[in-house]
């Protein structure tokens, strides 16, 4: 699954700043922030898609890497001994790990300091100056940086106000997130198709200029949108003081999702890495000539996409037709053991990709089979692993626990850069089922969490 994106249950007060129905049966302000959300997940799919194909093709060559200012520094201090592809994991790992860590420091300054409006908008042209610098080779380093302090700000901060439309009994908010999901899964198939083409095809930096022009759309429609989008509110020493009371069993609750972060990072493995040491697998092994043309090795992230999106909504509704049928469906520790078999699955199919290859380039069969299997697994987990730790999460950590749920992405990002550098040097075959080992961890994690320390430290669900 290309995407890893959720919203969680957030409170909101009990009266939206607008109610109109001008947008489907919506507030307007929806399908502003819808678009503008679109925008940002367009540039960031965008850069996430190009980004290790450009370092090992292109950047990180002799004579090209040596103007990277501050690269020679990294390699001395932080990648000691590494060249081209295994660098070019590393510094992907740390960047995509990173991404999942500022958020949480850019929730706390939107809450503490700026205000949301103030935080995304900064992040928006933080984001969108990284993008730019991309267009300059010495600037690498801090290009990727401004984006990685630009997402920090922005993401976050933007979901809450999709909330913040509709009063606390409004029944569209269920949907209005629906609808918000659509435009992020839009992006993330147009984003490979039109930058990684104008990557790969015309110039590197013709992709990364395209995710940057985006990005400074999605600001100004931002700004247009202000009179039909909620204002920020002020916090108030009795919300303060409600957020920090503790209730008997947050204790075990709070354990739990401690216990439950590793298990979730090493189930994630195989997933992020599609972005890194498979796209380089693909670039140079797979069969990707059609009718005497050679397609962009990053449709393949749009192929993900579509996949990842179609098996949501067939998942939910394969789930919703047993629930009616039997009046019985696994919880969410069951759905995610399984969703873990399907990854596991999905890491098998990489391991028959490489075994069958033989001389020739590899067919697209095993491939597609990865990505389908893959999606499937990774529907069972990703949205089910964050309702269930939302569910855990005592009220006075609500917000917390969602940055903690998203720490596994962290954890996961950086795993993946460090196995990512032993592409090149171990046998392909045993590369992948080395992430079907992790995945293995991942089932009997959850396995014996769910036998031995559920009941123990999760109890009762919370009352509503």
């Amino acid at each position: 699954m290309t995407a890893a994106e959720a919203t969680p249950q957030l409170d909101f007060p009990e009266e939206a700043a607008h109610s109109d129905r001008a947008f489907l049966g919506h507030p307007k302000g929806l399908g502003y922030l819808g678009v503008v959300e679109g925008c940002e997940r367009f540039s960031y799919y965008s850069m996430q898609t190009l980004l290790t194909l450009y370092m090992v093709k292109y950047l990180l060559v002799p004579g090209r890497q040596e103007s990277v200012i501050g690269l020679e520094w990294l390699k001395t201090h932080l990648f000691s001994g590494l060249e081209g592809q295994p660098l070019a994991s590393e510094i992907f790992g740390t960047y995509t790990a990173l991404v999942y860590l500022t958020p949480i420091l850019g929730g706390l300054l939107a809450d503490l300091l700026l205000g949301r409006r103030a935080a995304l908008i900064a992040g928006a042209v933080i984001m969108s100056l990284g993008h730019f610098l991309m267009a300059f080779e010495g600037a690498f380093l801090l290009a990727l940086l401004s984006l990685v302090i630009g997402v920090g700000l922005f993401k976050g901060n933007i979901a809450s106000q999709v909330g913040e439309l509709y009063g606390a009994n409004d029944i569209r908010r269920a949907m209005a997130f629906q609808i918000f999901y659509i435009f992020i899964n839009v992006s993330v198939i147009a984003a490979p198709l039109i930058s990684g083409t104008l990557g790969e095809k015309i110039g590197w930096h013709w992709g990364f200029g395209a995710a940057g022009v985006v990005m400074v759309i999605g600001l100004l429609i931002y700004l247009a949108a202000r009179p039909w989008l909620p204002a920020d509110k002020p916090r108030t020493a009795k919300s303060d003081q409600a957020r920090v009371k503790f209730e008997p069993g947050d204790g075990a609750r709070l354990a739990a999702v401690l216990v439950l972060v590793p298990i979730l990072g090493f189930s994630l493995l195989t997933n992020q890495q599609i972005f890194n040491a498979y796209l380089v697998w693909a670039d140079q092994q797979f069969q990707l000539t059609f009718i005497g043309t050679t397609l962009p090795t990053s449709w393949m992230i749009t192929l993900d996409a579509t996949l990842s999106f179609s098996m949501l909504v067939a998942v939910a509704a394969f789930w919703a037709f047993v629930g009616k049928r039997t009046g019985k469906e696994p919880d969410e520790l069951g759905k995610m053991i399984l969703g873990c078999v399907f990854i596991l699955g999905g890491a098998l199919c990489l391991y028959m990709a490489a075994l069958t290859q033989g001389t020739g380039k590899i067919g697209l069969f095993w491939p597609v089979m990865f990505h389908l299997v893959n999606s499937i697994g990774f529907s069972h987990l990703l949205p089910v692993s964050l309702a269930l730790f939302t569910r855990l999460a005592p009220r006075a950590l609500n917000a917390s626990i969602v940055g903690i749920y998203y720490l596994a992405f962290f954890g996961a990002n950086l795993a993946v850069g460090k196995i990512g550098t032993l592409f090149e040097t171990m046998p392909t075959t045993q590369f992948w089922l080395l992430h079907a080992g992790t995945a293995m961890v991942g089932l009997v994690g959850f396995g014996l969490f769910k036998l031995l320390l559920a009941k123990r430290l999760m109890g009762a669900p919370k009352p509503a």
